[in-house]
C-alpha cells in the first residue's frame, strides 16, 4: 500500500486522513483488531457492503445541501473510484459503492477539495443532521432552518462526547408545522416556531423506526434558537453514558427513553448542566451563505409536448417564497443516477439558479430559486437528462433501500419490487400519478431505511419457509402509517405477510378497495376507520404458500433462485472487548486529553479524559466477564467489584472521581487535574492487571 500526500490545508482534516490511511496499513499488516478498525472506518464514512473485497462510501451532506463544484467534486470521485453511480439515501447523503479500501483515503482528500466530508457518515456517531429540503424556500416557513441545521452539524462534528457511542445518533429539522423533517422518528427533532418575536422550536426526543418503532416524546413545546446545541450536548452526554452497548438491538436513544421514562431523562439531564461549556449558543446567521441567483439572459424556447410540460409542472413545480422564483423536483428512482447526469444538472443550476440543489428525505433532487420564466428552458434541459419524470413526492414516487443490491443486512430485494410497483401505478392507476396522500416505501429488511413502517402502504423484506423447507422471498405488508404534522406520526400496522412475487397484487387490491370505499377520505383516515383486521381478511389470500410457482422462488431483479443470506450489519459498529485493545484506546484517549488540554479545548479534553477512565475500567470487567453494557454500569460494577473488594484503591471511590465530570464546569484547572486522575487511573489498573497476569 503506497502512502499518497493530502494536499488538504485544513491541518484537523489532514490528520483525519492520514490516520485512516495508517490504520488500513495496520490492518493490512496483522498489527490491529479487526472490530477496533472496523469502528475506525465507519466513522469515517467507509461502510463494508455485501460483496466481499468492496466498500459502500457514505458522503456527509448536512440537510441535503450540494453545491455546484460539490456535485462536479462527487461526481469525478465516482468516476475515478467506483463505478460512476450515485445513490441518494433517506438521510439525504449520497453513497457510492464497489471502492477498494486502500484507495479510500485518497478518495476522502479528493472530496475534501471542495469541503465535502465522509466524517461520521457511518458508525456510533451523530449522523447526517437532516432537513425539509424547501427550507429556505418554504412559503409556510417561520424561518430558514438551514443555518440552524448547519450549526448542529459543524459544533458536533469530531466533538468527543459523540464519536463512540453505543449507538448512531439522529437529529432533523423541520421547516414548519407539516414536519417534513420528520421529527417524530428521531431521537431529536426540532420543528421552526416562533414565540412573541422569539425565533425557536418544538422539540421531540427519543423517536426511532426499526423493529420496534416508537413516537417521539415532546421534550419542549418552545426551546429558544440559542439554546438547542447545548440542549444536544446533554442529551448526547446522558445517552453516552447510560445508553446500552452491548446489546445493538437495545442500543438506541428509544429504549433509554422507554426505559427510564421522560422525567427520568430530565432528571439526568439536568445533572449535566455543570459540565456544559455554553449555556447559551448564538448561531450567527449572517456567516450563513445567501443564495445568489445566475444572471444570464434568459432563453426563448418553445415546449414541443404542452400536455407533459403541463403534468410535470403541476406535480413538479414548488412554489417558493422568494416572488418570482420556484423550485423544481426531480423525481429519482430509486435514489439512483449516473455522474453524467450529476455533470449536466450541476453545470444547469450553476448557470441558471443559485448554484446548489437539495437532496430529499425521499431520495429526490431539488432546485432551489429557478425563475419561473426559465421553466420551459429547464424541462427541455432536464429532459435531456431524463430528469422530468412526473410525480416529485406523489404516490408514484417510491422510497427504497438499496436492499439485497448491495448491504449486509439485506434479505429481500426492494429496489426491484419497487421498480415493479411504480410501473404498476404507472400503467394501471396513472391518477396517482399527482397523487400526494399515498406514501409508499419499501425497506429489504426490518431496519427500516427505507422508512417503510411510518408510511401509507409500506413493505418489508422477509423470507418465507415452505412446509418442504423451501425458502422463498417474501414482504411483510403494512398499512396505516403517516406523518400528521407537528411532531405527530402514527406506524404502521404489520398487516400479513405474503410472497414477494405477489407484492403488486396486493397493491392493486388495496388501491382498488381505496378507490371503492375511501370516499375522498385521506389513506391515514380510510384505513384507521377500516382496521387491521378488514385488511388482514381482504389480503389473507394472498398468504397462502402452498401454490408457490418456481418464480415465486426467485426474487425481484434476479434470475437465480434465492437464497436468504444475511451479512454482519455494520450501521452501529461494533464494540470492541479485547483488554489490551481497550487499554490501548485508553492510553489514545489521555493523548487526546493533552492535545485538546495544549490548545485551550478544555471541554473536550475533559471528555476524553473521561473515556479512558471508563475504557481503563472496561477493559478489568471484561477480564471478569461482566457485563459492560453502559457506562454508567461499568463505573458502578467496577467500584463493587475491585473498589469495595480493596483489589484496587481509591480512597473515595470511583465513581466519585470519575464523575468530576458533570460536577465541574469545563475549566482550565479541572481538565488539568482531571487529566492528571485518568493518567493515574490508567497507570493503576494496567499495573494492577500485570500483577493478574503474573499470578495466573
Amino acid at each position: 500500500m503506497k502512502s499518497f500526500r493530502t494536499e488538504i490545508e485544513n491541518p484537523v482534516v489532514e490528520k483525519d486522513i492520514i490516520e485512516l490511511e495508517q490504520k488500513i496499513r495496520q490492518f493490512k499488516d496483522g498489527n490491529i483488531d479487526g472490530e477496533k478498525f472496523r469502528s475506525l472506518r465507519l466513522a469515517r464514512g467507509v461502510y463494508g457492503q455485501r460483496q466481499q473485497g468492496v466498500q459502500m462510501i457514505r458522503i456527509k451532506l448536512p440537510y441535503g445541501k450540494v453545491t455546484s463544484n460539490q456535485l462536479l467534486r462527487i461526481a469525478d470521485v465516482a468516476d475515478e473510484y467506483s463505478t460512476g453511480r450515485l445513490h441518494i439515501t433517506t438521510r439525504q447523503d449520497i453513497q457510492i459503492h464497489y471502492v477498494n479500501l486502500e484507495r479510500t483515503p485518497e478518495l476522502w482528500a479528493q472530496l475534501e477539495k471542495d469541503d465535502v466530508t465522509l466524517r461520521e457518515a457511518c458508525g456510533n456517531t451523530v449522523r447526517n443532521v437532516t432537513a425539509s429540503e424547501t427550507a429556505g424556500i418554504d412559503i409556510e416557513e417561520p424561518f430558514d432552518v438551514s443555518p440552524y441545521a448547519h450549526a448542529i452539524f459543524e459544533y458536533f462534528l469530531r466533538n468527543p462526547i459523540g464519536q463512540e457511542m453505543g449507538r448512531k445518533f439522529k437529529v432533523s429539522f423541520s421547516a414548519n408545522d407539516s414536519d417534513t423533517g420528520l421529527s417524530y422518528m428521531h431521537d431529536l427533532g426540532f420543528i421552526a416556531k416562533i414565540q412573541q418575536g422569539v425565533r425557536g422550536f418544538k422539540v421531540m426526543l427519543g423517536g426511532g423506526l426499526g423493529s420496534q418503532p416508537r413516537h417521539a416524546d415532546e421534550l419542549y413545546n418552545f426551546l429558544a434558537a440559542d439554546k438547542i446545541i447545548p440542549l444536544m450536548e446533554g442529551v448526547i452526554r446522558v445517552f453516552d453514558r447510560y445508553g446500552e452497548r452491548k446489546s445493538r438491538a437495545k442500543a438506541r436513544m428509544k429504549f433509554l427513553l422507554k426505559d427510564m421514562g421522560l422525567d427520568g431523562f430530565k432528571n439526568l439531564l439536568e445533572q449535566e448542566q455543570n459540565a456544559i461549556l455554553n449555556k447559551s449558543y448564538e448561531i450567527s446567521l449572517e456567516s450563513y451563505p445567501q443564495a445568489l441567483v445566475a444572471q444570464k439572459e434568459i432563453p426563448s424556447i418553445e415546449v414541443e409536448d404542452k400536455e407533459a410540460f403541463d403534468l410535470w409542472k403541476s406535480t413538479n413545480v414548488i412554489p417558493q417564497k422568494q416572488e418570482g422564483f420556484v423550485a423544481i423536483g426531480i423525481k429519482v428512482l430509486l435514489g439512483d443516477f449516473d455522474t453524467v447526469k450529476a455533470r449536466e444538472l450541476a453545470n444547469l443550476v450553476q448557470n441558471y439558479a443559485a448554484g446548489e440543489i437539495r437532496l430529499s428525505l425521499r431520495q429526490n433532487i431539488l432546485i432551489p430559486f429557478v425563475k419561473e420564466a426559465l421553466l420551459p428552458f429547464f424541462y427541455q434541459e432536464l429532459k435531456k437528462s431524463g430528469f422530468v419524470e412526473p410525480g416529485y413526492n406523489k404516490a408514484l414516487d417510491i422510497t427504497a433501500c438499496p436492499g439485497t443490491d448491495t448491504c449486509n443486512l439485506g434479505i429481500a430485494s426492494s429496489t426491484g419490487i419497487a421498480e415493479k410497483l411504480e410501473q404498476v401505478i404507472k400503467e394501471e392507476y396513472p391518477q396517482y400519478i399527482s397523487n400526494p396522500d399515498v406514501v409508499i416505501k419499501i425497506s429489504g429488511c426490518m431496519n427500516a431505511c427505507g422508512q417503510h413502517n411510518m408510511a401509507h402502504i409500506g413493505f418489508q423484506g422477509m423470507s418465507i419457509r415452505t412446509k418442504n423447507k423451501l425458502v422463498a422471498p417474501a414482504l411483510q405488508v403494512l398499512l396505516g402509517g403517516g406523518n400528521l404534522g407537528n411532531g405527530q406520526g402514527t406506524f404502521a400496522d404489520k398487516v400479513v405477510k405474503i410472497p414477494s412475487k405477489r407484492g403488486p397484487q396486493a397493491l392493486r387490491l388495496i388501491l382498488d378497495d381505496y378507490e371503492a370505499n375511501g370516499g375522498g377520505k385521506k389513506f391515514e383516515d380510510y384505513y384507521s376507520e377500516k382496521g387491521e383486521h378488514y385488511f388482514y381478511d381482504y389480503l389473507k389470500h394472498l398468504s397462502n404458500i402452498d401454490d408457490l410457482t418456481q418464480d415465486d422462488f426467485i426474487d425481484w431483479g434476479n434470475t437465480e433462485k434465492y437464497k436468504k443470506e444475511i451479512g454482519i450489519g455494520e450501521c452501529a459498529g461494533v464494540i470492541v472487548d479485547l483488554i489490551a485493545t481497550l487499554f490501548l484506546e485508553s492510553q489514545e484517549k489521555i493523548e487526546s486529553a493533552q492535545k485538546e488540554l495544549e490548545q485551550g479545548k478544555w471541554a473536550a479534553s475533559i471528555y476524553y479524559s473521561y473515556q479512558s477512565m471508563v475504557n481503563a475500567a472496561k477493559a478489568l470487567l471484561t477480564s471478569e466477564k461482566t457485563k459492560t453494557n453502559t457506562h454508567a454500569s461499568i463505573i458502578n460494577d467496577f467500584d463493587q467489584l475491585f473498589v469495595a473488594t480493596g483489589r484496587v484503591i481509591f480512597n473515595e471511590g470511583f465513581e466519585t472521581l470519575v464523575l468530576q465530570l458533570n460536577k465541574n464546569k469545563p475549566t482550565e484547572a479541572f481538565a488539568k487535574s482531571y487529566l492528571h486522575d485518568a493518567i493515574s487511573v490508567l497507570s493503576k489498573l494496567e499495573e494492577h492487571r500485570k500483577m493478574e497476569l503474573a499470578h495466573v
